[in-house]
């Protein structure tokens, strides 16, 4: 059975680091393009950053370049996201999944696809 869980959550300060992690189970997650979800309280769940099958090639949101990484390393099947310079909006429920495009160069998040996708783990960046 295909799982990922997400993990690296928490309760930060504005100006803060996380890192998250996203494991997948089940099944290899280097035949998959790889995406990060989030969704604000009273908002609905959007993506903001993808990497590609070879870790090659990113798509970051405006509202969180030059402050979030994202980076994988196949071998542990896991996806992990930098997050730095944290601030008060990026509060939300963190969702990481994936996505079997058959281009090992592709990554675009406005065009992610939820192929499977784990519960999420929670970030709070409050003073």
């Amino acid at each position: 059975q295909p799982q990922l869980v997400e993990s690296g959550g928490g309760l930060v300060q504005p100006g803060g680091s996380l890192r998250l992690s996203c494991v997948a189970s089940g099944f290899r997650l280097d035949r998959y393009s790889v995406g990060w979800f989030r969704q604000a309280p009273g908002q609905e769940r959007e993506g903001f950053l993808c990497i590609s099958r070879t870790g090659e090639a990113t798509d970051y949101e405006d509202s969180v370049k030059g402050r979030f990484t994202i980076s994988r390393d196949n071998a542990k099947n896991t996806v992990y996201l930098q997050m730095n310079v944290l601030k008060p909006e990026d509060t939300g429920n963190y969702t990481c999944a994936a996505d079997a495009h058959p281009n090992p160069a592709w990554c675009h998040y406005k065009d992610f696809v939820m192929d499977i996708w784990g519960k999420g783990t929670s970030v709070t960046v409050s003073s």
